[in-house]
């Protein structure tokens, strides 16, 4: 997850070649009209007014858009339209014009606009930067500073909606509570910065999509279970889901790790042989042996944890099930107000008459065509023969099933003594050439080949 302490603006410059009107290179006298500033009003010349703005309020948004960024300012859009050095003096009223229609917004009043209760879990450094420029607009300043930050109302739907889309069809939607640092991972490509990312979140949770809960220090987010539903708040339920699957992963991490640590000690048994270092071997060995108990001892949780995972999932399930045999009740009864018996009984003689009329002008037109064919049986009969000897072939050759197989899985014993370690030791040296076992002392020795 992006630092807080980072200043996430990611600047909307860029160079635009290419993806610019063809006025832009071509037309001198018509680029040196667009970049000079507005009349103070538009009475003054609505034309030239009008053609201006026509010009470059969708540019600034469409340029916006092939960023992929839904925050603005005026110094980065300054900077991203220069034209032969020179800067476009006009685009301050453009973004005025923009935010009075709605189609901008300032940063700190889209963030106001979202009820208090939907950003208490903590976007407080977040805030602070842009009251200043709450302040200049109480106080009746109109004018867009160059540092403001405003946003691209519509863009930013786009992307809380492309956000959505991406939790959906991801491993984590299935469960609605997901961690907000694993969210934040996932939506790394489409959000290029932190304060995208809340701001995206700040507009789902406008829409009722999400709401985030603080929960012992760490921030979860919870989504509608559908596309059109509204999302309720975490509740209990939720919430100890959420630290089900935490402690799932958790044990998962620790078997793969304990798994490394055996296999570590099975090779340094295998090098203490070729070394000639028995001792050493055997620890190695009961060393493997005690990680494979504890990884046994965590299988047995995790195999808890996971059923009790499953008995939710399937409860869920069952509930969707209710309410969907529920709904369909209620369409049924819905369907049959108006039908009785009679009307039943009535359909019924209508439909069997329809039925006997279609059988009386199937037999008409079958009978039509049968008469016209003549077919000679005594052809057919000698068709039929040829068929038969060609389909009689030798039976296919097929390989006996082979016998079945079955595999126990051996759990080690608690307690292995050190002659079992021996032989358990002598199989691994045989296995790896390593070391050869004397045959005529009754104590067994391990002597290096050569």
């Amino acid at each position: 997850m992006w630092s807080p302490e980072r200043e996430a603006e990611a600047p909307a410059g860029g160079d635009p070649a290419g993806l610019l009107p063809p006025e832009w290179e071509e037309d001198e006298e018509r680029m040196s009209f667009l970049f000079s500033a507005f009349k103070r009003s538009r009475e003054v010349n609505s034309t030239d007014w009008d053609s201006k703005m026509g010009f470059w309020a969708p540019l600034v948004l469409s340029h916006s858009r092939r960023q992929g960024v839904v925050r603005l300012r005026l110094r980065d859009l300054q900077e991203a339209f220069q034209r032969k050095g020179s800067v476009p003096l006009g685009l301050a009223t453009v973004l005025q014009d923009l935010l009075r229609r709605g189609e901008l917004q300032r940063e700190s009043d889209f963030m106001a606009s979202v009820d208090s209760s939907w950003i208490s879990w903590g976007v407080g450094v977040f805030l602070l930067k842009p009251l200043k420029w709450t302040l200049s607009n109480m106080l009746g300043d109109n004018k867009v500073p160059a540092e403001e930050v405003l946003v691209a109302v519509e863009l930013l739907k786009e992307k809380a909606e492309e956000v959505y889309r991406l939790y959906q069809n991801s491993p984590l939607s299935s469960h609605p509570v997901v961690a907000l640092s694993e969210l934040s991972t996932l939506c790394a490509g489409s959000c290029p910065d932190e304060r995208t990312f809340y701001l995206v979140l700040l507009q789902l949770q406008k829409e009722k999509r999400v709401t985030v809960l603080e929960q012992n220090g760490e921030k979860i987010v919870k989504f509608a279970r559908g596309p059109h539903a509204k999302v309720s708040p975490v509740n209990d339920v939720d919430v100890g889901v959420y630290q089900l699957m935490q402690s799932e992963q958790l044990l998962s991490r620790k078997v793969e790790s304990l798994s490394q640590e055996a296999e570590r000690c099975k090779e340094e048994a295998r090098r203490a042989c070729r070394a000639g270092k028995k001792q050493l071997a055997l620890r190695s060995l009961k060393a493997k042996q005690r990680t494979e108990k504890r990884i046994e001892a965590l299988h047995a949780k995790l195999d808890t944890v996971q059923g009790i995972l499953d008995r939710i999932y399937a409860s869920q399930t069952d509930q969707m099930v209710f309410n969907a045999y529920q709904a369909g009740v209620g369409a049924l009864k819905l369907s049959m107000k108006d039908v009785t018996v009679e009307k039943a009984e009535s359909l019924v003689d209508q439909i069997q008459e329809l039925c006997d009329t279609q059988d009386e002008v199937s037999h008409t037109l079958a009978s039509g065509v049968t008469n016209g064919l003549d077919f000679d049986s005594e052809e057919l009969e000698k068709e039929l023969d040829i068929l038969l000897r060609d389909t009689t072939k030798e039976p296919l050759d097929l390989p006996e099933n082979p016998p079945e197989t079955f595999y126990t899985n051996s759990v080690p014993n608690p307690r292995i003594s050190d002659a079992e370690l021996e032989a358990e030791l002598e199989k691994l040296s045989l296995s790896e050439g390593g070391l050869v076992p004397s045959s005529k002392s009754p104590k067994r020795q391990l002597e290096p080949t050569l």
